[in-house]
């Protein structure tokens, strides 16, 4: 009678299957920790050496964006070099156009702000007037508490104005936005060298494929996300530019240009537009129902395209949870203010596709006992 000698390996090989089992999940909470400390000290890195990472960090959006209009003239013939630099011209182009249809008329409408404010001070002063009984309120309740506004001083300190700022912050601009494009530049015509590189020089043949989709994925979603909400945004602008033409408002091609520009900063963009029809309308008009029409339209605009027509024109590829977008929008622009800001969504692209090829990290499920990774399944018990 033979003796199976099946069961007395099984509790070594059980053994050595919850050590394996215990050294990685060690080896992924050090991992999370130290994550979770990157994630942390990051912005401070950041914000100090802006001027290094702001222009690199653009330069390879940019980069991801313009690599596929510069594939597509390479197919023509064109040689690299000059197929970088006209996807980089005819970037450079768009931007100069749109940002001079919006900034033209806008100097020449700087100097009415002030009067606009007064107006729409008067205004609150006329609805302050219909409440009367609060204020008389907010009076008594001073006075039983034994509050009062009188005799008090306030000492304000005089801070640099609006143009010596503006002064000292434009040739930092300056320099950042030229050694952007000059990064974007190089990145784009040395992107095929860049590309041989990674997998070709892998070792294996499935990480060169990984490599290759890798790649593939981030420049095909990041830049068709771009072109289709530029699109989309410049619906946007055509409409809101009519509109504003409809409505008897000066300079309607910069409250397009304005509109589609704005609507590229999820949720905060417009915001503030809307804070920008309703202080120019109710500067202007001499109702304040009237003045509040143009806010008021732009809100139903808006209202149709944010839930209606960009979800249903993206699809489920694009579609990202709303939190990771204002996380990302305040993570960046905390970081790098407005730039920081624009730069988010393309970045929570980027990592998102990476992400998805690496594998989406478990960590809900970590804390309660599950691999960090789903495809982190250790099978030693099949040891003969």
């Amino acid at each position: 009678m033979s003796i199976d000698p099946q069961p007395n390996q099984n509790p070594p090989t059980r053994r050595r299957s919850a050590f394996a089992r215990q050294e990685l999940r060690l080896i992924s909470a050090l991992v999370i920790l130290l994550a979770f400390g990157v994630f942390l000290a990051l912005p401070f890195v950041l914000s100090i050496g802006s001027v290094v990472f702001l222009p690199l960090v653009a330069g390879l959006i940019v980069t991801i964006i313009l690599s596929p209009l510069a594939d597509k003239l390479a197919t023509w013939g064109l040689p690299n070099f000059l197929a970088s630099l006209l996807a980089l011209l005819a970037f450079l182009g768009i931007l100069a156009l749109a940002l001079t249809a919006v900034l033209t008329p806008a100097v020449s409408l700087f100097d009415r702000v002030p009067a606009m404010i007064d107006r729409v001070g008067e205004h609150f002063s006329e609805l302050k007037g219909s409440f009367a009984w609060i204020a008389d309120i907010n009076e008594e309740i001073a006075k039983i508490s034994g509050e009062s506004s009188e005799g008090s001083n306030q000492v304000v300190l005089a801070g640099p104005t609006m143009l010596e700022q503006l002064a000292f912050a434009t040739p930092t601009v300056l320099l950042e936005v030229l050694i952007t494009f000059m990064l974007a530049f190089f990145m784009i015509e040395a992107r095929i060298r860049l590309r041989r590189r990674l997998l070709l020089e892998r070792q294996q043949v499935g990480a060169s494929l990984k490599a290759a989709r890798a790649i593939r994925e981030v420049q095909d979603r990041v830049a068709a996300y771009i072109l289709t909400v530029g699109l989309i945004n410049t619906s946007v602008g055509v409409i809101v530019g009519l509109g504003a033409w409809a409505l008897g408002m000066d300079a309607p091609i910069m409250w397009g240009g304005l509109a589609a520009l704005l609507n590229f900063l999820p949720y905060i963009g417009p915001i503030m537009m809307v804070a920008l029809l309703a202080l120019f309308g109710l500067g202007s008009a001499d109702s304040p129902l009237i003045g509040l029409i143009p806010a008021a339209a732009y809100i139903g605009l808006n209202t149709i395209e944010a839930n209606v027509v960009t979800p249903t024109v993206l699809g489920a590829r694009f579609t990202m949870n709303p939190v990771l977008i204002l996380l990302a929008l305040s993570y960046f622009g905390w970081i790098w203010g407005v730039a920081g800001a624009l730069l988010s969504v393309p970045i929570l692209l980027t990592l998102t596709a990476l992400v998805d090829h690496l594998g989406k990290p478990n960590i809900v499920g970590f804390i309660f006992g599950e691999p960090l990774f789903a495809n982190n399944v250790l099978d030693l018990g099949e040891e003969d």
